[in-house]
């Protein structure tokens, strides 16, 4: 029988065609399925999701599978539309069958399935992984002798065969996926996800409550002094110490006043003796906030001072202002207050706490304040001035504007900033 003379070349060539748009769209679906997604799939059982996660984790073998049949397909379907064409008789019909093959081959061999492919990555992948492991195994040899003969050509021009990177995502990479993740996180959630990935990169300096804003007991007042500032302070713990901060005695705890309160047996050397029973817990300025929460974890601490080089203190940072930074204020309802640092005068114009971290008005209110030098606003408008300033000073510092309200031991306590949007608005009445 007559092979060019029966239908059978056009039927060979059509299933070569097909052989060959199935393995350009397997071959784009593979390579730009979702890893991760396989991987929890194949972690819930799915059988076809754990073959496919083998074969990726080997692309050398499914990619040389993948040649094996596509180029032998290539080859055979042209030889078959010359012998097609030629049968035909007419002078030019053999370019003219190679050109629509060409099309052909472009448009429904290559570009409709890795299109179709890259919409539908997961399903073409899975469908495909049960082929593609028959054919890694029939195609073995031939795999061994083709990956040593291209790896021998890369190492003549200098390219040596590396060990598979990591499929692990760095910190960048996986703040861009939560961030594109809108469709299937609620916003706040993200938040706290992106607050837990930038936990490495905040230092306790940037939370820290400063020293002049720590309450604390000195054991060298009148005992009338210290039962009024125990039974008027909001905290469960505070420190203890003797004329000033650095003369620490150790951390009391408001549980134990009140039973020593309940029995009658409160008195100042009572108070000392519950202050050393808890010993103050020391970290080192610049430790990273997740090196922190660590430690608070191991040591069951709540709060810590923070110091310098020179052993002084320069803080305190506590359990709660670290978990804050995951899940935002707690402590306040944020419909009804913006920052507890900030009070709102007018649209645009705000009283801020001089002691507040320059991080957490950002935050809070959007602005852009540089974080690089100072963390705090007292810290910045200082360094701005380069001077001590007196009520009513006026810095600009980028596009907002700081008026020093109130001064206090040399420290900047309140000022009124006036941010970008106030001329914003200013602007759009005027037009």
């Amino acid at each position: 029988m007559n092979f060019a003379s029966t239908p059978l070349p056009l039927l060979a060539l059509l299933a070569l065609l097909v052989v060959a748009a199935f393995s350009s769209g397997a071959e784009a679906a593979m390579l730009s399925v979702n890893r991760y997604r396989i991987r929890h799939r194949a972690q819930a059982g799915q059988l076809s999701a754990r073959l496919l996660e083998r074969l990726l984790a080997k692309p050398d073998e499914w990619l040389g599978a993948n040649l094996v049949i596509l180029a032998p397909a290539s080859v055979f379907a042209s030889a078959i539309a010359t012998i097609l064409a030629q049968r035909t008789g007419y002078a030019y019909a053999v370019p003219v069958a190679e050109v629509l093959l060409t099309i052909v081959v472009i448009v429904f061999c290559e570009l409709a399935p890795k299109i179709y492919a890259a919409a539908n990555p997961e399903g073409v992948a899975l469908g495909a992984a049960g082929v593609y492991r028959v054919l890694v195994r029939v195609a073995r040899p031939a795999l061994w002798l083709t990956n040593h003969l291209a790896h021998g050509l890369l190492r003549l021009f200098g390219v040596q065969r590396t060990a598979q990177t990591s499929q692990a995502l760095s910190a960048e990479e996986l703040r861009t996926v939560v961030t594109e993740a809108a469709p299937v996180i609620p916003a706040r959630h993200r938040q706290m996800l992106l607050s837990i990935l930038d936990l490495g990169h905040i230092t306790v300096n940037d939370i820290m409550i400063p020293r002049q804003e720590i309450s604390g007991i000195d054991v060298r007042e009148t005992w009338e002094d210290i039962l009024d500032h125990l039974t008027q302070t909001p905290h469960t713990r505070m420190p203890v110490y003797e004329g000033e901060l650095d003369n620490l005695i150790g951390v009391l705890h408001m549980k134990r006043v009140a039973r020593e309160l309940a029995r009658g047996t409160f008195t100042r050397e009572r108070l000392i003796e519950l202050a050393r029973g808890r010993e103050s817990y020391f970290v080192p300025e610049g430790t990273a906030l997740s090196v922190q929460l660590a430690h608070f974890q191991r040591n069951r601490r709540r709060f810590a001072f923070v110091v310098n080089e020179y052993g002084d203190i320069e803080g305190l940072v506590t359990l709660e202002d670290i978990l804050e930074e995951i899940v935002g204020e707690f402590t306040t309802d944020p419909a009804t207050i913006t920052h507890k640092d900030v009070h709102p005068e007018r649209p645009g114009v705000y009283i801020v706490n001089a002691s507040a971290t320059i991080r957490a008005l950002n935050r809070a209110l959007g602005w852009q304040l540089p974080t690089g030098g100072p963390k705090t606003v007292n810290g910045l408008l200082l360094e701005q001035l380069e001077t001590i300033p007196d009520p009513g000073a006026m810095v600009r510092v980028g596009n907002y504007e700081f008026e020093v309200l109130q001064m206090a031991d040399n420290a900047i306590r309140t000022v009124r900033v006036r941010s970008p949007e106030t001329g914003q608005a200013a602007a759009a009445g005027a037009s």
